[in-house]
């Protein structure tokens, strides 16, 4: 598999692998917001999240993928870094504001910062059509939240503060998109990158939750909470792997983008489980979205 897989880096099998696993990984960032969102608070569902795949990621590490290569240790440093801010902000994001309002921008901005990123790190660029595509996506995504914003809204005191955030969780769903990309194509097995990834950053997050739970008056059951961190703990690894390889197996920028057709999925779901309203002008904005991406792809 490893082999077979970097073996059509660069190539249109490759291409078209990417695509399958940027879209895969679109559908499951929003399971995967949805159950941090959902009926727990975010801070605890995180903690429960993290802790389970980093106990999944253990046996791996230590008994079936290769050791690192001794470059690997100062990425891994600051990928871990980088992912505890973003998760730190993202928590934050969703205590201030509804799901349906705060995702689209988060995943909106985070987009459009990539592809500079990806500019700048791996000099990718994009091609006149491709540029529609990500405009016709991202007016989308952001006509979603300003909808949303206005009609669905009920944490009116804390708009402003969670629109701030969204925004800056948005500069650093791209900071670790990129820089994730530049370490799975710095060490020789990518699976190896993948494990060590999930146990590294499964650390911080079951501390601060424990902490928080502890402090609770009134203690959520930690039965049910770690319920959804289990299905959240499986999510995971296939969410963040498939888009991390569809990265190295690809152009970093339009993985990214194919990503946030997760914004469709994620309106989807706040319908289907969370109960938010979707009429006629969302599902607009939301084939607006799809029509930015396919244009993308198209456009490529």
């Amino acid at each position: 598999m490893t082999e077979w897989l970097i073996s059509i880096e660069g190539t249109e099998t490759g291409h078209q692998a990417a695509l399958v696993l940027a879209l895969m990984a679109a559908l499951l960032h929003a399971v995967f917001g949805a159950l941090q969102k959902g009926r727990h608070d975010p801070w605890l569902a995180r903690g429960a999240i993290d802790f389970c795949y980093l106990i999944m990621a253990i046996p791996f590490v230590f008994f079936v993928v290769p050791w690192p290569e001794a470059h690997m240790w100062p990425i891994f440093a600051a990928v871990w870094l980088i992912h505890v801010i973003y998760k730190l902000l993202q928590a934050w994001t969703y205590t201030k504001g509804a799901y349906t309002v705060v995702y689209p921008v988060v995943r909106g901005t985070g987009p459009l910062f990539t592809v500079f990123g990806a500019y700048l790190l791996f000099g990718e660029t994009f091609s006149a059509t491709q540029w529609v595509g990500i405009v016709v996506l991202l007016a989308g995504i952001f006509g979603l939240a300003v909808y949303n914003m206005i009609f669905l809204i009920s944490e009116r005191d804390t708009l402003h503060a969670a629109l701030g955030l969204a925004v800056l969780t948005g500069l650093f769903v791209a900071l670790y998109t990129t820089y994730d990309a530049y370490g799975i194509r710095a060490t020789a097995n990518p699976f190896t990158f993948l494990a060590w990834f999930f146990m590294i950053d499964g650390f911080v997050m079951p501390i601060i939750a424990s902490a928080r739970w502890w402090r609770m008056a009134d203690r959520p059951t930690l039965g049910p909470l770690m319920v959804r961190g289990l299905v959240g703990g499986l999510v995971a690894p296939l969410s963040f792997g498939a888009i991390m390889m569809a990265t190295r197996l690809d152009k970093v920028g339009e993985a990214a983008v194919l990503r946030e057709t997760s914004t469709v999925f994620a309106a989807i779901i706040g319908w289907l489980f969370l109960k938010e309203t979707v009429g006629p002008r969302r599902i607009a904005l939301m084939a607006l979205i799809a029509l930015g991406a396919v244009i993308v792809e198209m456009g490529g």
